[in-house]
């Protein structure tokens, strides 16, 4: 659906933005990271049309030139007129959208119903808290019904409960348009994201599915736990390293391949030990974003 090809930003002597090349699939959930600086905003503002690349092609369903009426924004700090109720602006918003006037009523309603808002349709932002902004904001990027949704930094000024209604919300829109955005809170793009672009310094370090960036930087590090006493025992195998004791009878050590994990269990069987606990250490998306932007 949406296709980028070696997409570059300068400004002078500063290069903000390195050949990036990624797609972006119908009803597919994308996650932008990186550390500040690394380009994430810049390259949105180029998906949106805020911004002419300096080199590069954005193509969306194919054209070059894609129809803006099938993109939805919402910027970081998104600006209201605060002298203006969620009514007033929706309908300002839409107009310029090229919606009609009766077209803006019928969605209007719906999309402050779908973010919450119903109830202050009437209430003038400037009395509104930071996260009613917000979904007021993403209401504005959704009116026109857009096939592509862009989002900077969607819950990064939210509180928790906040943070959960918009991951919501994202998680029933991908079912009708494609959805992109920036986060630093990696345990929300965790959440919904169905593909990971992680950028360090204007370029792309990784991307791809989430579950295989996982496995690329999966570990063999396991936990054992038994009724018994471990120590002095494990760091007699082979097939084990780095032993670490947390208590006597839990140790966390690292396996030359999963398939020793057979082996340490059958020796476990025959030196008489109960196992309460055998796994294998998950990385999380924080734990692998940050192997990825310091390699």
């Amino acid at each position: 659906m949406l296709s980028i090809e070696s997409l570059c930003k300068s400004y002078r002597h500063h290069q903000a933005v390195r050949n990036v090349s990624f797609q972006v699939m119908e009803n597919e959930c994308v996650a932008l990271l990186g550390p500040n600086g690394a380009g994430k905003t810049t390259t949105l503002q180029m998906l949106s049309g805020l911004l002419s690349p300096t080199s590069g092609t954005i193509k969306l369903y194919g054209e070059q030139k894609a129809d803006r009426s099938m993109i939805g924004y919402l910027p970081q700090y998104p600006a209201f007129y605060s002298w203006m109720t969620a009514n007033e602006f929706l309908t300002f918003a839409g107009r310029l959208s090229g919606l009609s006037k009766k077209k803006c009523q019928e969605k209007i309603g719906e999309m402050l119903e779908f973010v919450g808002l119903q109830d202050a349709a009437n209430k003038r932002i400037g009395g509104y808290s930071g996260g009613m902004k917000q979904r007021l904001g993403l209401a504005q990027a959704l009116l026109h019904k857009p096939k592509l949704l862009i989002l900077d930094e969607p819950v990064s000024a939210l509180d928790p409960s906040g943070r959960i209604e918009v991951l919501d919300m994202m998680r029933e829109l991908k079912k009708h348009m494609a959805v992109l955005f920036s986060t630093h809170v990696l345990h929300d793009a965790e959440q919904v994201c169905d593909q990971v672009v992680i950028m360090k310094s204007g370029e792309i370090s990784w991307k791809g599915a989430l579950q295989q960036l996982k496995e690329q930087h999966q570990t063999n590090v396991f936990t054992l736990t038994v009724k018994e006493k471990l120590k002095g025992w494990l760091e007699e195998k082979p097939y084990i390293s780095d032993v670490v004791y947390m208590n006597p009878s839990q140790a966390v050590f690292e396996l030359s391949d999963t398939g020793s994990g057979r082996i340490l269990l059958s020796d476990c069987i025959q030196m008489g030990l109960t196992v309460t606990r055998f796994e294998q250490k998950t990385e999380s998306l924080e734990d692998v974003y940050l192997k990825v932007v310091h390699a």
